[in-house]
């Protein structure tokens, strides 16, 4: 069997059907094909069940803290088989409501694995229950997506040593545990684990936490962390691993450290391998696919978007491609006027990591904005503690914005209980290229962790307010 479309996109994670769905929108005849569910990663493996599980956890910390806001209450049990039905349940939801958007806008949805060929066109050839099926497209989106790595040497047996996959599945809790790597992966389990009453080592090869974060931002995790009773060991490259049928030990900085399991976060790779990508003549680099700034591969008619393409390995990152590369599409069929603007730089792209307490940052460090702009950079560093709702809800961390000297503001850095959900400001702040004067001149509602931004703003425009300066 074989059809030809206007576009085909190969794999249905977030920067996959969010081209699907753009390009319907606009359209042109679409076939989405995935070997697994709609959603990706992101939705059945990463994101949206971590954040409840961290959600989960999140509860327990309240229950178990309650008295110190006058609540008193007895953390009785951590149901883990209970939590990751939770879980399930809202992943499930997302997954209908995804299913029934992309049936509703005529998306043909192919259900197999596919690989890339050419011959007079690019198409794609698809493995599915049937048999084999080819699927032509005038324009081809590749959006496989990423899955978990790991360190030469030691063997995923998805039992004692496991990836951030298995650790989802879990109906039972360790009661100790390593988590080799502290970047956001690394850090988000950790955190909840230990806030759902397992022991935690994390082990760390780099000589920080969050090592791409702001230092004082790995700092406030680490003093957290520590004061949260998990042990963190940076600057520690693993050496070995023993597995027995009692459990793990992890030879690390010339000592072994032993658990129930390990959690190998160590990364992500590119799923590219065994695709037919290279011999179709796609360029790639260390398994991801190199693109040009319009996400346009060797081959014209063929795009990547997502975690294929080097970078940061975020599902609205994602998105943002795939509705960039449906409509960049839609013009060279003449389906719009205009081209799009090309994607947001990567630098741009927002960062969270939902440990307790959360990290928030966007735009450039103080690192990166001197190595751009010289000794003409101005920083400034607020205290959350002179907000009145980081008192209220407890928390410590902080503020930091990077300017250019009598410029903008380049990069926002926030750490703190709840510092995710002002992100969002931290954007524009850094999008439109902000000046401090600019931001300190809007009202910052009271009392809200919001007018942090505010305070440090009034600071960094030489009027301080609630800080010394």
């Amino acid at each position: 069997m074989s059809a030809t479309h206007d576009l085909v996109v190969l794999g249905a994670g977030s920067g996959g059907y969010a081209a699907a769905l753009r390009a319907a929108q606009l359209g042109l005849s679409v076939a989405l094909v995935e070997r697994d569910k709609l959603g990706g990663t992101c939705l059945h493996r990463g994101c949206i069940p971590t954040k409840a599980i961290l959600h989960a956890a999140e509860v327990a910390d309240s229950v178990r803290d309650g008295a110190a806001f006058g609540v008193r209450a007895e953390l009785q049990q951590i149901d883990a088989e209970a939590m990751l039905g939770y879980a399930d349940r809202v992943v499930g939801g997302l997954h209908r409501g995804l299913s029934g958007l992309i049936s509703s806008r005529g998306i043909e949805v192919v259900t197999g694995t596919g690989r890339l060929t050419t011959g007079d066109q690019v198409s794609v050839v698809v493995d599915t229950d049937d048999g084999e099926r080819t699927l032509t497209g005038r324009h081809t989106v590749l959006a496989t997506g990423s899955a978990p790595r790991s360190l030469p040497g030691i063997d995923i047996d998805g039992t004692r040593v496991i990836t951030s996959d298995h650790a989802l599945r879990l109906t039972s809790l360790p009661a100790r545990a390593i988590v080799l790597g502290g970047g956001v992966i690394g850090a988000e389990f950790a955190s909840a684990w230990r806030s759902l009453g397992v022991e935690v080592t994390v082990v760390e090869a780099l000589d920080r936490l969050l090592p791409t974060e702001e230092p004082e931002l790995s700092r406030t995790v680490h003093r957290a962390f520590t004061k949260r009773g998990i042990h963190v060991l940076t600057g520690t490259p693993a050496e070995h691993v023993d597995v027995t049928e009692q459990g793990v030990t992890l030879r690390a900085g010339g000592t072994d450290h032993t658990a129930n399991l390990l959690l190998v976060a160590v990364g992500r790779g590119p799923v590219s391998d065994g695709l037919g990508y290279a011999e179709a003549g796609i360029e790639l680099d260390r398994g991801c696919v190199v693109v040009d700034d319009r996400l346009t591969t060797a081959l014209p008619s063929v795009r990547a978007v997502g975690d294929l393409v080097a970078g940061p390995q975020l599902a609205h990152r994602g998105f943002g491609h795939g509705i960039f590369v449906a409509e960049d599409v839609a013009h060279a069929l003449d389906r719009l006027p205009e081209p799009p603007l090309p994607p947001v730089a990567d630098h741009q792209v927002p960062r969270v990591t939902f440990c307790d307490p959360q990290v928030a940052s966007v735009g450039l460090t103080e690192a990166q904005a001197r190595e751009h702009h010289g000794d003409a950079v101005e920083t400034i560093t607020y205290d959350l503690a002179g907000v009145g709702r980081a008192q209220i809800l407890q928390t410590r961390g902080l503020v930091k914005l990077v300017r250019r000297t009598d410029g903008p503001i380049v990069g926002v850095h926030l750490v703190g209980a709840g510092v995710s959900e002002l992100i969002g400001e931290a954007q524009l702040i850094t999008g439109w290229e902000a000046y401090p004067e600019d931001l300190s001149g809007f009202s910052h509602a009271h009392p809200t962790l919001d007018e942090a931004l505010g305070e440090a703003a009034l600071a960094l425009a030489g009027k301080p307010l609630h800080s010394h300066g």
